[in-house]
């Protein structure tokens, strides 16, 4: 009989469990609910933005609120392995669409779905390229601020709010640049989408980071725990 001891194994906590499943499900999503423009009241006027913003907003919140609770480093790994469900995704969607579609498929609904997934390489390009910097920027600047101390409570909510304002302008000036300077005058869009995203990551983002980190407690609940 082999009595080798097994190797010692590490429980996952369950609160970065959690969080890293939205986390991955939120890089997918945001892509998709980009394709639908909403209006945006702001008070005298109103802003186009594309709705992927909210899914984006929730990778800086939940980003944030495990630097908070784990710390920087653990932060960091999740933005670097967000990559893998952002291009993975991006490798699917292009399988399938090389796919023939079957016959018997409503041409109005291969239409519609071949305008919601497909982009051109520019805009392919954009995506990873703009997530990598604003969500590595956003971790950097909300810990940056922290300070001495658990930097909990409002000043948490402060530093989060204007991290993610930062970082989500920086994201707005990479993808629309990247993916459609030369195509046509992206200044208009360029400041309606970085006031949209500013504000509202002023507004949400610093509760959204709030209800994440009372939900995750001390963050040492191991995931095997009933």
């Amino acid at each position: 009989m082999d009595h080798t001891p097994s190797a010692p194994t590490t429980a996952i906590p369950r609160p970065l469990f959690v969080y890293a499943l939205l986390y991955g499900g939120m890089t997918v999503l945001a892509g998709v609910l980009g394709f639908k423009q909403i209006a945006l009241p702001l008070g005298f006027t109103t802003l186009a933005v594309e709705s992927g913003i909210f899914a984006f907003l929730m990778l800086v919140a939940i980003s944030s609120a495990i630097a908070q609770v784990y710390g920087r480093s653990a932060a960091n790994k999740l933005v670097f392995w967000g990559f893998a469900p952002l291009g993975l995704s991006i490798l699917l969607i292009q399988v399938v669409l090389a796919f023939p579609p079957s016959p018997q498929m409503p041409a109005e609904n291969l239409a519609a779905f071949e305008t919601v997934l497909s982009q051109t390489g520019r805009i392919m390009i954009a995506g990873p390229i703009a997530y990598g910097v604003s969500l590595f920027l956003n971790v950097w600047l909300f810990e940056r601020l922290r300070g001495t101390g658990d930097g909990g409570g409002v000043w948490m909510m402060l530093r989060g709010g204007f991290a993610s304002a930062i970082s989500q302008a920086v994201d707005t000036v990479i993808f629309i640049t990247v993916a459609f300077y030369g195509q046509f005058d992206i200044v208009p869009l360029l400041i309606g989408q970085a006031l949209a995203k500013v504000v509202l990551s002023l507004v949400l983002v610093p509760l959204i980071i709030l209800l994440l980190v009372r939900l995750a407690g001390d963050g040492r609940t191991p995931l095997a725990a009933d």
